[in-house]
Formats: C-alpha cells, structure tokens, sequence
C-alpha cells in the first residue's frame, strides 16, 4: 500500500523522528525538491537525514568540505543543490 503524503505530513515526520535535522524552511524545499524529482518512494526520514545536509551559508559547508569550492554554483557542479534563501541551502552530501 502507497500513501500519499503532503507538506504537513512530510513535516511532521521529521519533527517526530529528527525535528532538530532540518529547519522548516529546509524541510518546505526538501520537500518541494524530493516531489518533483522522486515519484513513488517511501518517505523514509533517517535515510533522507543521511543523503541530506541543510547549512547556514557557504562558510559552514566549507568547514566540512573545504574551501574548495568557493560558491554554491560550484557545489552544484558536484552534486545537487536545493536553495532555501540567498544563505540557506540544502545538498545531497557527497
């Protein structure tokens, strides 16, 4: 059995199983970004808590992957990037 879940539904998984994950602005464009790109999946949190990290700006990401990457369009060269504000994004970690 296949249920359709919504925004609401969505969040509230997370806030009962990983509310401290995301922000609820991350979690509004993780959603928006996860249904448009993947039809039919099980919403499973703590694997989306694992492929998923949320960071404040380009300097906290820096500090877990190096100042390499010198802007968000060249994260988004490496792997997917979800903006949630002109600071704020979310990738799929790598």
């Amino acid at each position: 059995m296949i249920k359709i879940i919504n925004e609401y539904d969505f969040i509230t998984e997370f806030e009962a199983i990983r509310p401290n994950q995301f922000t609820r602005n991350g979690l509004l464009a993780l959603f928006e970004y996860l249904a448009e790109y993947d039809e039919g999946t099980e919403l499973d949190v703590v694997a989306l808590c694992c492929s998923f990290a949320e960071y404040d700006n380009l300097e906290e990401f820096q500090g877990d992957y190096g100042d390499e990457y010198e802007n968000v369009q060249q994260i988004a060269e490496q792997t997917a990037v979800i903006q949630i504000n002109n600071d704020r994004f979310i990738i799929e970690q790598f």
